[in-house]
């Protein structure tokens, strides 16, 4: 229940009074309640909860097709921003590596990369990021709530949590702050059962190896430019255009610098079906849009851009 009190503010600023008044009058739990714990949503609580509002957060991840599930922060820390940055900083301390024995750096034995090494330092940054925004939340007096909010009504966000237990909150003002999520295509038999998003690529344990990577979207470019710069074999299968929305010169030059560093590129074709083999590798088909014609090849993981 909200407390039924009157507090009051007061502070000089040139001779001047000002008085910022908050009245809770008992008919809402909460001044403010923001459904989603993403970048957007937490700077919304804590602005919020500077104003003297009393404000909860819900943030409930709901695990992805192959049950990847992170924590507190939204996309851009957990499958975004922060661990695209990381993977691609990788990358390109691989190409440091074996630019410094030009300059002279002795360097003994080859240079390979290990996935799992990288993997845990970029899980264990982002899992430092995610308890960051939780004590910057209790910093703020905000009540964050690990629930699936729903809206019930204008002012009641119905909360679940992962048991189940159901939970009201009524609130003054509710904000929806929940993002988006990648979808597989229902109409390409295999793609929902082996495949993957980009939000289960930041979080793999193992190498993904050879991979496909379907779509030429900015995501979908920079997946394959961070797995390519790591010395995996990375494909990019384009519908139509790269980087539809953006000028199309700087899309160019960006398709042919990742070309030229070994990125590779199909053009002009859309997969039909994805298959799993018996020796484990999966095996794509891929319809020519130009030609009609259909196409196979073998790799080992499919990643979802933008279909």
């Amino acid at each position: 229940m909200a407390a039924l009190c009157r507090c009051r503010h007061r502070w000089k600023r040139n001779n001047c009074l000002h008085v910022l008044t908050r009245t809770l009058t008992g008919k809402y739990d909460y001044d403010l309640v923001v459904i989603g714990g993403g970048s957007g949503g937490l700077a919304c609580s804590k602005e919020a909860a500077q104003l003297g509002q009393k404000v909860a957060v819900l943030d409930y991840v709901e695990p992805t097709a192959k049950g990847t599930k992170w924590g507190l922060g939204g996309t851009c820390v957990n499958v975004g921003c922060i661990p695209k940055k990381l993977m691609h900083q990788a990358a390109l301390l691989g190409t440091a590596v074996k630019d410094a024995q030009k300059y002279g750096w002795q360097i003994s034995g080859p240079i390979c990369h290990d996935w799992a090494s990288m993997a845990d330092a970029v899980q264990n940054h982002v899992r430092s990021l995610n308890w960051g925004h939780r004590v910057q939340l209790q910093d703020k007096k905000v009540q964050y709530l690990n629930l699936r909010g729903r809206l019930r009504d204008a002012h009641t966000v119905r909360g679940l949590t992962k048991a189940g237990k159901e939970t009201l909150l009524t609130a003054k003002n509710i904000v929806i702050a929940t993002g988006g999520r990648p979808k597989y295509p229902t109409d390409i038999p295999g793609a929902m059962e082996h495949g993957m998003t980009s939000d289960d690529i930041f979080w793999m344990k193992t190498s993904p190896g050879k991979t496909l990577v379907v779509g030429a979207s900015y995501v979908a470019l920079e997946c394959a430019g961070f797995l390519t710069g790591i010395g995996l074999d990375a494909t990019v299968m384009v519908r139509s255009i790269a980087l539809r929305g953006f000028d199309q010169q700087m899309a160019g030059l960006v398709t042919d610098y990742m070309e030229a560093y070994g990125t590779k590129f199909v053009k002009g074709c859309v997969p039909k079906r994805v298959d799993k083999l018996s020796s484990g590798a999966l095996q794509v088909t891929w319809t020519d849009t130009l030609t009609g014609s259909e196409h196979k090849g073998h790799l080992r993981l499919c990643a979802v851009g933008s279909w």
